[in-house]
């Protein structure tokens, strides 16, 4: 439809010092009167569209480095720390850039699972290289260790627990008798979780007597020789071999089997 820009009649007047000629002027006249509109239009259209993510934000120079180590600019030998370190300041600097920071993420993953990658590799060849040591022991080493196990972290810690809640009631009734009771009530604990475990009594009954007698036979060599300042006055040799001797039971009934 045409528009009309300025109506046609003459004007005068004192103040205008040449009266203005108006004409009716349509878009495609426009059009027509200016060839360049077209691709003006067009040139200004592409520019608005190829206006990268982030309008005036910084590209990352290093985009297409295939290196992660050069891309995030760190040397092969750098820590952990180090790695963190760049890649922080790496998205802080190019902040607005979408490629950029996803080229940045990209190398500091790969590093990531690198370096995770040698962590197990690692842990993998420890345990070949123990494993091995264990297979090239003498035989005595090996029939010891056959009758050794670990359990769990948790029943470590409850019968650890219990031992040394025994040795702390034996050192608090110290001044008012011997720890014979204690003795018996770990003695039979000891008894009552190797049972539980080998399911035979006698041979529960035979580990845990050993072990009582190998801590007490140790407790009365070694405790004479702790210096006498160390030692609190109430505590008799009964008491410290009483210590020794919690020890070798708990000992037994977690790890033998």
């Amino acid at each position: 439809m045409p528009s009309l820009l300025l109506s046609s009649p003459t004007l005068s007047s004192p103040f205008l010092s040449h009266t203005p000629s108006c004409r009716l002027i349509t878009k495609e006249a426009s059009v027509n009167h200016c060839p360049n509109f077209r691709r003006n239009l067009k040139k200004t259209t592409r520019c608005a569209l190829d206006t990268p993510y982030g309008g005036n934000a910084p590209i990352f120079p290093r985009i297409n480095v295939w290196d992660p180590f050069k891309r995030l600019g760190v040397s092969p030998y750098a820590s952990e720390e180090e790695i963190w370190g760049s890649r922080n300041f790496l998205l802080q600097q190019y902040a607005g850039h979408e490629i950029s920071e996803e080229s940045i993420e990209a190398a500091f993953e790969k590093l990531l699972m690198t370096s995770f990658k040698q962590r197990k590799k690692t842990k993998i060849n420890l345990k070949s290289r123990l494993k091995k040591k264990v297979e090239e022991s003498p035989p005595w080493v090996m029939n010891l260790l056959n009758f050794v196990e670990l359990p769990p972290v948790e029943v470590i810690f409850r019968r650890l627990f219990l031992f040394a809640f025994m040795g702390g009631w034996s050192i608090m009734n110290s001044a008012e008798g011997g720890p014979a009771f204690q003795v018996a009530v770990s003695l039979a604990a000891c008894i009552y979780f190797l049972n539980e475990k080998t399911k035979s009594l006698g041979r529960a009954f035979v580990i845990g007597f050993g072990a009582l007698a190998a801590g007490w036979v140790c407790g009365s060599i070694f405790a004479p020789m702790i210096p006498t300042v160390l030692i609190h006055p109430t505590w008799t040799l009964e008491l410290m071999t009483s210590l020794v001797a919690y020890g070798f039971l708990f000992l037994a009934c977690t790890f033998l089997k």
